[in-house]
């Protein structure tokens, strides 16, 4: 995801205990961590504490390990692509003594270095969400396979245009991401065009944020309105793009689709703002990784590889070869897994 600079680097540190919206921070003293222990000390750290699929994927967490007897205490970067905000929350997880941390990375590569640390202490690491690179970087991932999303996101663009080539702007996310870069890849093949296709007309890295999408969207129909097609990376993005689109009397005629999944996003295809949202489920990631962690304090049974979670597409106007779900389905299992 290609990401702005921000000179502010901050850690934010926010457990939700419930979904009323009551927050507490947990902590532990000491720094040694050794698995075997009767209860799990689990450590969450995400991108941001503001983005809602990441307020949904920590409350799943504290609420798996609530009802696992687990302890568990949540920190955040201020910002998608503070790797140096998840670097301190990894090590002040460390010293608080967690026995597992779940990250989400803002950066496939930015914390390998304290991801190591960690595991070097004895913590077991698993990545929520954004894959390292290398993956072995950590234990175990629990994720989107974000190249099938996009290809999924791709493959119905494609499909809604009926035969007509398209004219594609791309709202992108935090440059160096494996999220973006595997999203962006997918949704390519899904529409079958390369990197350098004369059909891309433009691209904007909006950061994961939905007023950096609409200002860069904004820029980009300042240079052309010919377009029919928009790829954006998530929700968020998907709404900046719309407003955008709709102040130039686009939004009806353009095609776009997004990723996530989240209740507003389904609401957002049923309202008309895109076409089809890519459906992802992060409440699974966070229960699974919760329960990785009870195991490992128990046992010292560690999960290992890649652990596809699951994607699907959510849309009131289905088409042809990409398999889908209505907006009714999506509202019930928004971000909750299926029922």
């Amino acid at each position: 995801m290609r990401q702005r600079s921000l000179t502010a680097l901050a850690l934010v540190a926010a457990v939700a205990l419930g979904t009323a919206g009551c927050t507490v921070e947990r902590h532990w003293g000491g720094s040694t961590t050794t698995a075997g222990r009767s209860q799990a000390k689990v450590g969450l750290v995400t991108k941001t504490d503001t983005n809602p699929y990441f307020v949904e994927l920590r409350n799943a967490a504290a609420a798996a390990a609530r009802a696992n007897g687990a302890g568990f205490s949540a920190l955040a970067g201020q910002f998608d692509g503070d790797n140096d905000g998840q670097v301190r929350a990894i090590e002040n997880l460390t010293q608080q003594g967690v026995n597992t941390i779940l990250i989400t990375p803002s950066s496939s590569t930015g914390v390998l270095k304290a991801i190591k640390d960690a595991r070097d202490a004895g913590i077991l690491v698993i990545a929520l969400d954004t894959a390292t690179e290398p993956a072995d970087a950590v234990d175990a991932t629990f994720a989107t396979d974000n190249f099938a999303a996009g290809r999924q996101e791709g493959s119905y663009v494609k499909a809604a245009l009926g035969g007509t080539e398209p004219k594609l702007l791309m709202v992108d996310g935090t440059a160096g991401s494996s999220v973006d870069t595997q999203r962006h890849g997918g949704f390519l093949q899904g529409i079958g065009l390369t990197d350098s296709a004369p059909q891309i007309k433009g691209h904007t890295a909006a950061n994961g944020d939905q007023s950096l999408a609409q200002q860069g969207m904004e820029n980009l129909l300042q240079r052309t309105t010919d377009i029919n097609a928009v790829y954006s990376m998530n929700e968020p993005m998907g709404r900046g793009a719309y407003a955008a689109l709709k102040a130039r009397g686009l939004a009806g005629p353009v095609v776009m689709g997004s990723i996530d999944g989240g209740c507003e996003g389904v609401q957002n295809v049923k309202d008309g703002l895109y076409g089809a949202t890519v459906m992802q489920f992060p409440k699974k990631m966070a229960e699974q990784g919760v329960l990785a962690a009870v195991q490992y304090a128990k046992t010292g049974k560690k999960p290992t590889g890649f652990v596809n979670t699951g994607s699907t597409v959510i849309t009131d106007k289905p088409m042809p070869g990409v398999p889908s779900q209505n907006t009714g389905w999506g509202l019930q299992n928004c971000w909750g897994g299926t029922k």
